[in-house]
């Protein structure tokens, strides 16, 4: 396919998905990327969001990331992610559930440490909600 781009998406437990796009959006820290097709050579790092993957013709897919590293080169998109999940996986209940635990976390800090793993585990939960709603949203 001429106006493709090859996306793998890969996280310690594995690789997710392997496969053409014809766009590609992830969540980096400077702010949500589009990414097309001979895209400038790129290196960033990824927030807790949604990967999102548009194939002409067919239904967009979704991935949950929690943060990693992304790589872009002109035919190629690589998603390095610290815990990853496709969207329609991902549990409404377990996710409010650490959304809880985390900002009862944050209250109770008891040094920076602890403060820091709080609110990152607060932000993973939250993009976590985030991608559900998203993919709800899609459904409807």
């Amino acid at each position: 396919m001429a106006n493709t781009i090859h996306v793998d998406i890969v996280s310690p437990e594995g690789q997710l998905y392997a496969g053409e796009a014809n766009m590609v959006f992830a969540p980096a820290v400077e702010g949500e990327l589009g990414i097309a097709p001979r895209h400038a050579p790129l290196l960033t790092t990824l927030s807790a969001g949604v990967v999102r993957i548009h194939i002409d013709g067919q239904e967009e897919q979704s991935f949950y990331v929690g943060g990693g590293a992304l790589e872009i080169q002109p035919n190629k998109v690589s998603v390095l992610a610290d815990t990853a999940a496709r969207a329609k996986d991902l549990d409404e209940a377990a996710a409010l559930a650490a959304k809880q635990a985390a900002e009862e976390a944050v209250r109770g800090h008891k040094d920076k440490i602890d403060m820091a793993e709080a609110q990152a585990e607060l932000a993973r939960a939250v993009a976590q909600l985030k991608a559900i709603g998203q993919l709800r949203k899609k459904r409807t």
